[in-house]
């Protein structure tokens, strides 16, 4: 069985592939100075609660946080005696031509993506993924990674304003029951999700009008589903399309 696994700045996941299906998914707190022993101490605690006993011998990891991401390649050596499949590492062939300036480095979690979406979608796609960063990728009718936008996350957006604003509390991200706001959660409420309600449909138009042909728009990551319901420019909602994009380079890598 397959354990892939996903990096993030602010949560880690952890999915079960058993040759057919995603069979169980779990998830913490990216943590730099958290060892391989206590990440596999956890790990094997929840799927003993869950009644999962799998074999694992094939290991994916994709990290945009370097020092997790060591953590991973030991947890897979030592724990499933296994050498992971690193995206992003020398001996990983995603299946992604990558087209940006010489020198760029593009993320691991931006590559994954660009392969599930072209698999599931076509070409000509923006995956709008919301994250510690809100991201744009822009995938080209032939699958290949062309570029994109970096915006700040929304939770990070939160906490800033909070932060650099003493009058102004930390809020959920919610859409508001108006626009207009009469009390100041209302308000803050309305500039956060509208603005990126905003800010969505503005780059993607941009982004259209550069590339010259239409394009679906593809959301994912853990804020997705509340902006879908905000705006039309979203064609679909893929909620697993990271291990998606995973599973398909770990079927492409193996044997390596």
């Amino acid at each position: 069985m397959l354990l892939a696994i996903d990096v993030g700045n602010t949560n880690t996941v952890f999915s079960i592939h058993d040759g057919r299906s995603f069979v169980a998914e779990w998830r913490c707190a990216t943590e730099h100075a958290r060892t391989a022993d206590e990440y596999y101490g956890w790990l094997r605690n929840l799927m003993h609660y869950q009644g999962v006993e799998v074999k694992v011998d094939r290991v994916i990891v994709s990290s945009v946080v370097p020092q997790a991401g060591l953590n991973m390649r030991i947890l897979s050596d030592k724990y499933f005696n296994t050498r992971p499949v690193v995206v992003g590492g020398p001996d990983c062939d995603p299946g992604v031509e990558v087209r940006v300036d010489e020198g760029t480095l593009v993320g691991a979690d931006r590559l994954v993506n660009t392969v599930g979406a072209h698999d599931r979608y076509g070409g000509n796609l923006i995956v709008v993924d919301f994250g510690t960063a809100t991201t744009f990728d822009c995938v080209d009718q032939d699958g290949a990674y062309i570029g994109g936008v970096i915006a700040p996350g929304v939770n990070l957006s939160v906490r800033a304003l909070h932060e650099a604003a003493a009058a102004l509390p930390h809020i959920d991200v919610a859409r508001p029951p108006r626009v207009i706001g009469t009390n100041t959660l209302v308000c803050m409420q309305s500039g956060v999700f509208w603005g990126y309600i905003g800010m969505i449909e503005g780059v993607c138009r941009k982004i259209m009008e550069e590339h010259g042909r239409p394009m679906k728009v593809i959301g994912t990551g853990g804020l997705s589903g509340l902006f879908m319901r905000g705006t039309e420019v979203f064609d679909h909602l893929d909620g697993n399309l990271t291990m998606h994009g995973l599973w398909l380079i770990s079927e492409r890598n193996k044997g390596t």
